[in-house]
């Protein structure tokens, strides 16, 4: 069995500050989200996203900060609460930890997390389809058995990283 980690956006060559490829389609994405609850798209949430876009991975508001000097904290957490309303941005809660952020997966893909119980480090992985198909099936199974309505699953792997192992 295979598992990739989930890279993140690839940009082609473009002109400075105008992404192209599915960076701009991630940027045109959230616009769209935004403009459907009546926001814009400020330069501090571009910021925030392009923070997101890099990382490839869930960003605590800490990691956001250090790679966005300039942004405001307050700023941040404003500008967050707001992407996670338009559905740009999910809130992902790992126990006994700060939140982390990333984003939508209907802007991105479909992914998982490898989650290090000793640094907390989180990487995104894409599961073979072998195994995406058996969790879907099995997560529908337990749904019908439970009379719960499922609209998605998530599976967090835990356990040490490479460099903590």
């Amino acid at each position: 069995m295979t598992v990739t980690r989930r890279q993140k956006p690839a940009t082609a060559p473009s002109s400075p500050g105008r992404p192209s490829g599915p960076e701009s389609e991630v940027h045109a994405g959230v616009g769209q989200r935004l403009a459907s609850i009546r926001q814009r798209y400020t330069g501090g949430r571009r910021l925030l996203v392009e923070a997101l876009i890099r990382a490839g991975r869930p960003l605590t508001v800490t990691e956001i900060l250090d790679v966005r000097p300039a942004l405001p904290p307050s700023t941040a957490y404003r500008n967050l609460a707001m992407l996670e309303q338009a559905t740009v941005v999910c809130r992902v809660q790992l126990s006994g930890e700060f939140s982390r952020y990333e984003l939508s997966e209907e802007l991105t893909r479909h992914h998982h997390h490898l989650v290090c119980v000793d640094c907390g480090s989180v990487v995104d992985v894409t599961a073979p389809a072998r195994l995406e198909d058996d969790v879907t099936v099995a997560a529908k199974e337990v749904a019908a058995a439970t009379g719960f309505r499922l609209e998605s699953h998530r599976l967090d792997l835990i356990g040490h990283c490479q460099a903590c192992s």
